[in-house]
């Protein structure tokens, strides 16, 4: 299960409970999101897509404690074309 919170602007706090509860906080830039999105579905949606993409790949203890959502391409080079075809209508 994955719970996000709005901490301010751009900063989210993620809540991940699986086998063990992990807490992230996360930063999404205005033009991150819109690059991705078209800015055609929210902040919320972006980040629950990118943490499912990332829970499939790894456990939520290994994912970072705090980081800014363009860092994911840096691990796996295929986040930013695999998140657009996902959040496709």
């Amino acid at each position: 299960m994955i719970t996000i919170k709005l901490i301010k602007d751009s900063d989210f706090e993620v809540t991940v409970k699986l086998k063990s509860t992990t807490q992230h906080e996360v930063h999404v830039s205005n033009d991150f999101h819109k690059s991705l999105t078209d800015g055609k579905v929210s902040h919320e949606s972006l980040i629950k897509a990118s943490f499912e993409f990332l829970l499939e790949r790894e456990s939520n203890n290994s994912i970072l404690s705090q980081f800014d959502l363009e860092v994911i391409s840096q691990y796996f080079p295929e986040y930013e074309k695999e998140i657009k075809k996902r959040l496709k209508p």
